[in-house]
């Protein structure tokens, strides 16, 4: 018998992250460990009147078996088929849900160059369906369902079943399915990151300066016009959303050229099917100019070598140190998760609706405006217990927005 709290959970990424219209298409993206909640997650789409729903199945050790086997050419070209797959249906105005479950480890043999190289290519194909997402075109959602081989990275001394209880437990508080009505408590969750985006906006800030006890000390720029979103987002005819549950962020985009000082990561980064740990980054006029990590140097070099926008940050994402997933004291080694426990920030592209108009700009007006461009975008987390962030106001005014890790304003 199934769970009366996944289904529960189902309904909540259907009706309330995918918010579903009638006759729309649903493409699910889901590992084959998933299928029982990818099932359920097509029942109720169906039910809830989608025109089709698209499962897509993936299965990470045939991925690394085809790193490590594969002929190198395989790496540098997608298959038309898969092209032609994400821009038919992003085009349709298709929603996407996409289930992120993936063993933290199961790439750390794998070339990272090879995992790069295909990077590239998948991305430069199918960058009108990564732009439509990026700029809330399209309807997406990414949430998350325990596998055996992570529930065992987060509960190692555990016996798998006691693991995959453990991690379904954590997951279903995290996404308040616990609470006597989900969708009440998300209602009022969205209400409460709307009001720190609304006193962000109202102060727009010129720069926030980031320091902890652990070395970050880093200033960062906002471009003019900058935007904080949050909590739910919304298409351009009016669909609303939830990109990510959970979601405890409010985040807009740097200024490309503005980041100047130290940042040290507060928690591992899971990265291609690889661990980075303990690692540092040095920004000078908004480029990474000196790096360094205990854990995964090859794959923190792959990243930043991606392409010359993955030098420079596109996300700034403000997350209370006192919140549900932080309390938890748990490391998901999910970044879906790990970023809503954490301060963290993103290499790679910015989201151009954190601009002023910045959804009608092509690339190049947008980089002209601040907003940098990529065809990676990887958060990364440093928030601490201890970070204080104090912001400056056009007019040259201090304020404190972060106090020991917790907003002050």
């Amino acid at each position: 018998m199934i769970d009366a709290k996944l289904i529960k959970y189902a309904e909540l990424l259907v009706k309330t992250g995918i918010n579903l219209k009638k006759d729309q298409i649903l493409i699910v993206r889901s590992p084959i460990e998933c299928a029982e909640f990818a099932r359920v997650i097509s029942e109720i789409a169906f039910d809830a009147g989608a025109k089709d729903v698209v499962i897509q199945w993936n299965d990470e050790i045939s991925t690394k078996i085809r790193y490590l086997k594969g002929p190198e050419a395989l790496f540098d070209t997608l298959p038309s088929w898969q092209k032609e797959f994400y821009l038919s249906y992003v085009r349709r105005d298709a929603a996407f849900l996409s289930i992120s479950a993936s063993d933290p480890n199961i790439l750390k043999e794998v070339d990272p160059l090879r995992i790069q190289r295909f990077s590239r290519a998948f991305n430069a194909e199918v960058s009108e369906y990564r732009d439509r997402l990026m700029n809330n075109e399209n309807v997406w959602c990414v949430a998350s369902v325990p596998t055996p081989a992570w529930a065992l990275k987060v509960f190692p001394n555990d016996s798998v079943e006691q693991a995959v209880a453990k991690l379904w437990e954590a997951i279903y508080k995290a996404v308040r399915i616990g609470d006597s009505d989900p969708v009440a408590s998300w209602v009022a969750h969205k209400e409460s990151l709307k009001k720190q985006m609304t006193q962000l906006n109202q102060l727009n800030f010129k720069s926030l300066h980031y320091t902890n006890s652990i070395g970050t000390d880093l200033v960062i720029e906002l471009p003019e016009g900058h935007i904080w979103l949050g909590g739910s987002d919304v298409t351009p005819d009016g669909h609303e959303f939830i990109a990510n549950i959970p979601t405890e962020e409010v985040y807009t985009a740097p200024k490309r050229n503005g980041v100047n000082g130290r940042v040290v990561s507060a928690l591992p980064l899971n990265y291609n099917g690889s661990l980075i740990d303990k690692f540092e980054l040095t920004f000078v006029d908004g480029r990474v100019v000196d790096y360094k990590a205990e854990v995964g140097y090859e794959q923190l070099k792959r990243l930043l070598e991606t392409d010359e926008g993955s030098m420079y940050l596109g996300e700034v994402a403000l997350v209370q140190y006192d919140s549900p997933i932080s309390n938890m004291g748990l490391l998901f080694y999910n970044t879906l998760f790990d970023e809503n426990a954490s301060c963290h920030l993103a290499l790679g592209k910015a989201y151009p609706v954190c601009l002023k108009g910045g959804a009608e700009m092509d690339s190049a007006t947008l980089l002209k405006n601040g907003i940098n461009d990529s065809i990676s975008h990887e958060d990364f987390m440093i928030g601490t217990q201890d970070l204080n962030i104090v912001g400056t106001t056009q007019t040259g005014e201090k304020i404190h927005v972060f106090k020991a890790g917790n907003f002050c304003l």
